[in-house]
């Protein structure tokens, strides 16, 4: 058995479960699609990768017939169709209110590329494994992001036989930003752009898995030590380890707003769908609890 450990001069700061993420909106729902510049297909193109399914994005007859099947009654369709017309606009049929509009419709849409990448580029390095359709229902792959570099692993869905691969890894300069795509089922998919200018779209098993990758490639994180906190929150530091009841790493960052995030990783604990969990407690300058501002998260 052999679980990923980071080296010794290296700052573990999240592993989560991710996926390439899957279309959402009518014309492109579970689907997704590998592209060049030019908007052609590249999966062929992509070395060591195995077949997989190939989609083709429903016209907007197909996308309503589809939304009617679902009342299960011929004369609903025909009262819908009204409404799915004026949707067809938002991509999105039935699910407006919750996704919004979407930011980039010629990628959400229209179209739904996870990779998008010039010949050459470092979105053309992502393994396969990401694929949900290409992969084993038993395969996981997870991100890990420290200090130094990003990392995908794969393994398979049994907690009690951990077994990473190293499937790909890149330095942290390497990555120019990572973005959080609002137009999401569940609020899952976020965007890796490479300095390169290539990227990746991608979706994590849930909110905190996308936040918590995120939130340490959108920016390089302020580490803290233990010796630049105040008085008051080396208190609150004490009472929130003390609260914690298995092994793990405390990680404190400092956030935009100043705020110092005291994060706790429960390492000794890998669930192959989430990661590695946390609880995190939020302080201000005396180590007061602080609510959360724009860059907390």
């Amino acid at each position: 058995m052999t679980t990923w450990q980071p080296d010794p001069d290296e700052t573990l700061l999240a592993r989560c479960g991710v996926s390439f993420a899957t279309g959402v909106a009518t014309p492109v729902a579970g689907m997704r699609w590998f592209r060049d510049t030019d908007r052609r297909d590249i999966q062929d193109e992509l070395p060591g990768w195995p077949e997989g399914p190939r989609y083709t994005p429903r016209t907007k007859t197909e996308g309503r017939l589809r939304e009617g099947r679902k009342f299960g009654a011929r004369f609903l369709l025909v009262a819908t169709l009204g409404v799915l017309e004026s949707l067809a606009g938002s991509g999105s049929t039935g699910t407006v209110a919750s996704l919004g509009q979407p930011e980039e419709p010629e990628n959400e849409v229209e179209d739904f590329p996870v990779l998008w990448a010039a010949p050459g580029t470092l979105a053309r390095t992502l393994p396969w494994q990401l694929d949900p359709g290409r992969r084993s229902d038993l395969d996981r792959t997870h991100l890990v992001v420290t200090d130094r570099r990003a990392l995908v692993l794969g393994l398979l869905d049994a907690k009690d036989l951990p077994h990473d691969e190293v499937l790909w890894e890149i330095p942290r300069v390497n990555i120019a930003t990572a973005q959080r795509m609002k137009f999401s089922q569940s609020a899952v998919d976020f965007k890796i752009v490479f300095t390169d200018g290539s990227w990746s779209r991608l979706a994590g098993w849930n909110t905190n898995c996308r936040d918590d990758v995120t939130r340490f490639l959108a920016d390089t994180p302020a580490l803290v030590t233990d010796e630049a906190l105040t008085p008051g929150q080396h208190q609150t530091v004490a009472k929130f380890l003390k609260r914690q009841d298995s092994p793990g790493d405390l990680l404190i960052t400092c956030r935009p707003s100043g705020h110092l995030r005291a994060e706790y990783l429960r390492t000794s604990s890998i669930d192959p769908d989430y990661g590695i969990g946390s609880d995190v407690c939020l302080m201000g300058a005396d180590g007061e609890p602080v609510a959360y501002e724009q860059g907390d998260v």
